[in-house]
This record gives C-alpha cells, sequence and structure tokens, in this order.
C-alpha cells in the first residue's frame, strides 16, 4: 500500500522518521534535521549550474540542463542510493528545499526503479519555519528548571538522571568552557537550534513535567543558544547542586583527563592519541591564558605538564588534581560565585546529587527514576 505524502511534521519530529534530504550538500551542510541523511538529486556543482540556467534562461532550460547533467550512470548510482535508504527505512519520506521539482522528480525515479516513497509536503522550508514556530510557542507554556553549579560540580550527570532532559551540550557536542571541545565536530547552527527544538517538542509531547536543562553562557563552543531560549533559561528557576572539592576535582580529572585521553587513543592510537591529548589539554588551558595573567598561566601550565609527563610514563593520573584544584578555585569559583549573587531570588533548590535528583522527580510525578 502506497503512503500518501505528508504534512504532519510534528509526528516526522516525535517518531524520530527517516528523512531523505535530496537537496545539495551545501544546503544539507548548513543545516538539516535529526534523522536527516544527504542523498542529492543534484551535487554542488551541478546545483550551481542550473540556478545559473535558471535565472538566465528560465524553467525549462533548467529542468532540461538537469537532465543532462544527471542520466546515465550517474543518475543511476542515485536511484540506487535513494533506493537502498527506502528498503532501509520503510517508515520514511523525502524532502528536498520546497518540497517541488527535486522532491518530485526525485519520486518519479524511485517509482520507475519500482519504489513509491512519500515525500514531506513543503520540504525543508516547512520543516524549519515548524520548528522554529513550535519552539516559540512551547518556550511560553513549557515548564523550565535549570540545573546550576560549581565547574565540575556533575550538573550534566544530574541532568540527564532527571525526568525530562533536554542536553544542550550533548546536542552541541561541546562541554562549554575552554576545556570543553569532544572529539566530535561541533553542528552547524542551523542544526544545533533544529535539534534544540526537536528536543523541546519531546519534552513537550512526549513526557509529563517539566523539562531540565543545564546552566549555559550564550556560547556553548561556537554554537549560540537561540535568543528565545535564553531569555527564558534567564528567568527560570534554579537547582543548586553542591558537593566538595574533592569530589570536583575528581569529575574533572574524569571527564577531561582519563576519559579524553581514552577517545584520543581510540580515534588515533596510542603514540598520536597521547600527542593530540596533549595539545588538546595545553592548548585549552593557553585559551585562558590573558585572563589568568601570564605568571598563574605559566605556573598551572607547568604542573600540568608534570602530570602529563608522570601519567604518560606509570599511568597514574593523580598529579592532575594540583593544577585542576587550583584552577577551579581561583580561576572558576570566583566567576561562579559572582554570578550566582545575580540569581539567588531564582533559587528553588540546592543540595547534593542524590537530594537534587529526589527534588527533580518529586517535580514530575508521572515520571518515576529508579533508586541507583
Amino acid at each position: 500500500m502506497t503512503r500518501p505524502d505528508t504534512t504532519d511534521y510534528l509526528h516526522l519530529f516525535l517518531d524520530d522518521t527517516p528523512l531523505l534530504d535530496v537537496r545539495a550538500p551545501v544546503e544539507f551542510d548548513k543545516g538539516s534535521f535529526p534523522n536527516a541523511l544527504n542523498a542529492p538529486l543534484m551535487n554542488d556543482e551541478e546545483r550551481h549550474s542550473v540556478g545559473i540556467c535558471y535565472k538566465e534562461r528560465g524553467q525549462q532550460a533548467a529542468i532540461e540542463l538537469g537532465h543532462q547533467l544527471v542520466r546515465d550512470d550517474i543518475k543511476r548510482e542515485r536511484v540506487e542510493n535513494w533506493v537502498r535508504f527506502a528498503n532501509r527505512n520503510p517508515r520514511g519520506y523525502l524532502f528536498c528545499f520546497r518540497g517541488g521539482l527535486r522532491s518530485q522528480l526525485t519520486q518519479r525515479w524511485m517509482h520507475e526503479a519500482g519504489v513509491d516513497y512519500p515525500l514531506v509536503k513543503g520540504g525543508y522550508k516547512a520543516l524549519r519555519r515548524f520548528l522554529i514556530d513550535s519552539q516559540e510557542a512551547l518556550l511560553k507554556e513549557l515548564p523550565l528548571f535549570i540545573i546550576s553549579g560549581r565547574t565540575g560540580s556533575g550538573k550534566t550527570r544530574l541532568l540527564l538522571e532527571t525526568p525530562n532532559p533536554v542536553d544542550l551540550e550533548g546536542m552541541a557536542h561541546h562541554r562549554g568552557s575552554s576545556f570543553g571541545r569532544t572529539l566530535t565536530p561541533q553542528p552547524s547552527q542551523i542544526d544545533f537550534e533544529n535539534r534544540i527544538a526537536v528536543a523541546l517538542l519531546k519534552a513537550r509531547h512526549t513526557k509529563a513535567g517539566p523539562a531540565f536543562l543545564e546552566d549555559e553562557s550564550r556560547l556553548v563552543g561556537r554554537c549560540a543558544l537561540p535568543h528565545n531560549l535564553r531569555e527564558r533559561m534567564t528567568e527560570a528557576p534554579l537547582l543548586i547542586l553542591e558537593n566538595t572539592l574533592e569530589e570536583r576535582t575528581d569529575i574533572i580529572r574524569q571527564d577531561y583527563v582519563t576519559g579524553m585521553l581514552d577517545a584520543f587513543i581510540a580515534r588515533d592510537g596510542e603514540e598520536a592519541g597521547w600527542i593530540n591529548f596533549r595539545d588538546y589539554l595545553l592548548s585549552a588551558l593557553a585559551r585562558i591564558r590573558k585572563r589568568l595573567g601570564g605568571e598563574r598561566y605559566q605556573t598551572l601550565r607547568d604542573s600540568m605538564v608534570a602530570a602529563l609527563d608522570e601519567q604518560q610514563r606509570s599511568g597514574n593520573a593523580d598529579g592532575h588534581a594540583d593544577w585542576i584544584q587550583v584552577l577551579l578555585q581561583d580561576y572558576y569559583d570566583p566567576m561562579y560565585d559572582y554570578q550566582l549573587n545575580q540569581k539567588a531570588g531564582r533559587i528553588v533548590a540546592q543540595g547534593d546529587f542524590a537530594a537534587l535528583r529526589e527534588w527533580a522527580a518529586e517535580q514530575s510525578p508521572a515520571c518515576t527514576i529508579p533508586k541507583p
């Protein structure tokens, strides 16, 4: 039975529906959607040539040029890619920019190959507009709580234990500080915005109770929070996660030292992994050199180099505690204390991990969190 084309944008996103994006790679790279795969009708050069032809000679001439550029083996290979996607994703849909000629041609060629596959009416433009409008509406009605706390307190770990988390750092592939880079490249700004909108839709439509987010600055790496979300976050109630300096030091060491070393070695191998890991830590420290001041920076760098040398020689990462604690106490904590003073009236709960985990569960009675 042939499935109809759709305008049910909401359930495309709520159901993580596989999407076949037949726009050119340059369009896809600028921004697309979660669960979208790029299998273009035309590559960037072909699209550019057709676009020039359209401006100079009109639509019919552009269509004829497109057929000349995408034919024979090129056409066969692209149709095979689409059919393969359809067979692997029988509940999916295809789209182009507006749901027009490119979608319809892709659909027709797939039909000629024996596969009927539905398209998204309105294409990328309609999907993007739906997400922008939905986010605007959701942020007026969806209750939000913001998890705050000193650097290294484990805010992300707590966030992921709440009933309804919206993980901004996870979507940005960045932990939000000078040391926050991960080995997964950050998404484009539009991709980031689309991921946030989809996450908020799911928080509203598939789970009960308020959404929880981690306290972030305007930028998460190079990804900027949407202005309307940032405004809501600066007004939302705060949960303050508290723990000891020793606990925070251990979390930093796990996340930014041992965890990152393992990731670099897994990606690059032992020798190159170590080289790239050292560069990652030293470069992250160098990025805040001006704010640290020359003397304090050099002291911290010497401590970091000594800890790296010992770790590489013996496998013991305990030496990193020295520079981590100094950086926390002398650099990050004063900034946090100043910022917290500006937010004191918004605090609704504070305590350790277990206490805030329980508090969050109580705000969402329909959602239960299993005890550890």
